[in-house]
């Protein structure tokens, strides 16, 4: 007998469910496997329990451990198109739209009006011409070198509330934060001829030296962002800027198709249990729908789905209009009127805005099904001991190891697979040393959504770099791991103390996943 199809509403029940229940019985953390999720029968729920249960053993590795995307997991070669890959488990036909959506994902969009009339609609303001642009081979952002301009690492813009309109807003999360007047969300360093580009970014860093257990020493570097050449007029006085880089796309689709139930039961926003973990679901307004659902994606996990989150690096990174987002003009704001009058890509033989469907959900589609690649030396002893290091650190309070994808998700590939991700997808403060002092929806200014770590060891492979973090200050994992603070600053001292061979062996872990 065929699953059922998913129904989009049902998870959006389970999801405001879950947080009824969550705000109004629970006491302490409940384990994902515990939780009563609908989708599951009495027999499977045992099973899930039991394979998402934190390992206890390790001197081997776990059943399944190197298959970290479940069936999806991709064995490609291990090449600088090591996160290129589609998920193993697709048809035929599957395959003919992830290639059309890869397609598009890279395609450069123009200017308008241009002879390639279905590529019309870059901008007037942007980031970069293309998804792959950021996205480098599918793979995470780092900031720019000296001299350069930032592409793979934007600002997001935002002030405090004015007005009572402003505080409603966000109380209802028609808004997660208020615009700058004239620049709107982001900060677009680029323009089309004739336009000039909002301004260009500057960073300057100090050193933090840090000193490590067995006499090492490690050296962080602390930014500081800066805009030159403001081309608008000056910020609001009280402009709040956030620096963010690209994140990879590794396994989006089944991020998506993790129960909300299982998510929610992780979260303990008052710390009831007073383990000093306090991590908090992001709750956003569908685009499709105006229900209030579960964010999942971004760096404070500011949308709920791959189609949200496409549509709005579609309208803020290239300044193309989608059905989600059918404004052509982007981020121009109305205080940027030459931007605003310039003319637009809508081809009206085409639909009715730059990127009609099916050009969002194949981009969405292509997003979804992008490969989570398969682990290394999961039996290696040193990977085994930097395991117990992490676990034993407490570092899984958020990088939460397993999970397993809800029997209900959109795609059948994606249903019910055993799936280590790292992650809680919660948001949890990170403390001073990380804060941006930037509330956006449900986060405040030093709280993050803990990022998945399931590729993070190919990083170099992929895209020959070693940045990392919401900003890419880290240059290499120690360094992100040093950062830390917060609701991870025990864990944090924890790994500042370890021996040198211990540290090490967490790291080889690390590059392992």
């Amino acid at each position: 007998m065929p699953l059922p199809a998913f129904r989009p509403s049902r998870l959006r029940i389970l999801a405001l469910t879950g947080l009824a229940l969550l705000l109004a019985t629970r006491a302490t953390h409940a384990e994902p496997s515990q939780s009563l999720r609908p989708d599951l029968s009495d027999t499977d729920r045992a099973r899930v329990e039991a394979i998402t249960t934190p390992a206890t053993d390790f001197s081997r590795a776990e059943p399944f451990e190197d298959n970290p995307g479940g069936a999806a997991t991709s064995r490609k070669a291990g090449n600088r198109n090591v996160l290129t890959h589609p998920s193993a488990n697709m048809t035929a036909q599957d395959m003919l739209d992830f290639r059309l959506g890869s397609a598009l994902f890279d395609k450069l969009w123009t200017s308008s009006p241009s002879s390639t009339q279905a590529s019309d609609g870059l901008g007037p303001l942007f980031n970069a011409r293309a998804c792959q642009s950021c996205h480098v081979r599918d793979g995470r952002g780092n900031p720019p070198l000296p001299g350069d301009r930032a592409v793979s690492l934007f600002l997001r813009l935002s002030i405090p509330p004015q007005t009572d309109e402003d505080r409603q807003k966000l109380a209802d999360k028609t808004l997660l934060s208020i615009p700058e007047p004239t620049y709107g969300h982001q900060l677009q360093g680029f323009a089309v001829v004739g336009l000039a580009g909002e301004a260009q970014l500057a960073i300057e860093t100090r050193d933090i030296e840090i000193a490590l257990g067995g006499g090492e020493t490690a050296t962080l570097q602390a930014p500081t962002y800066h805009l030159e050449k403001l081309a608008y007029g000056p910020l609001h006085p009280q402009t709040m800027l956030s620096p963010r880089v690209t994140p990879a796309m590794t396994g989006l689709g089944l991020l998506e198709a993790i129960n909300p139930t299982d998510i929610l039961a992780l979260a303990d926003p008052q710390d009831a249990d007073g383990d000093g973990i306090s991590g908090k679901p992001s709750f956003v307004r569908d685009p499709e729908t105006g229900a209030l659902v579960l964010g999942r994606f971004g760096w404070k996990a500011g949308n709920p789905t791959i189609r949200a989150q496409a549509a709005d690096a579609f309208s803020n990174d290239i300044g193309i209009s989608t059905p989600l987002k059918p404004d052509a003009y982007g981020d121009c704001t109305p205080a940027q009127s030459a931007c605003r009058t310039l003319p637009d890509g809508v081809q009206a033989r085409l639909g009715d805005t730059e990127a009609p469907d099916p050009i969002l959900d194949l981009v969405a589609f292509y997003s979804a099904h992008l490969a989570v690649p398969a682990r290394r030396n999961v039996s290696d002893p040193q990977v085994l001991e930097g395991k117990r290091a992490f676990h034993e650190s407490g570092c899984i309070a958020c990088h939460r190891p397993k999970f397993v994808t809800s029997r209900e998700a959109e795609r059948e590939e994606h249903r019910f697979q055993l799936i280590w991700p790292y992650t809680d997808l919660l948001l949890h403060d990170m403390g001073e040393g990380l804060a941006d002092h930037r509330p956006d929806g449900d986060a405040n200014g030093r709280e993050w959504r803990t990022p998945p770590l399931w590729g993070i060891g190919l990083t170099q492979t992929a895209n020959g770099h070693t940045r990392y973090l919401h900003d890419g200050r880290a240059r290499n994992l120690l360094e992100a791991v040093l950062w830390h603070g917060g609701e991870a600053q025990a864990a944090r001292d924890k790994v500042v103390a370890m021996q040198p061979a211990t540290r090490e062996a967490l790291i080889a872990f690390l590059k392992s996943l």
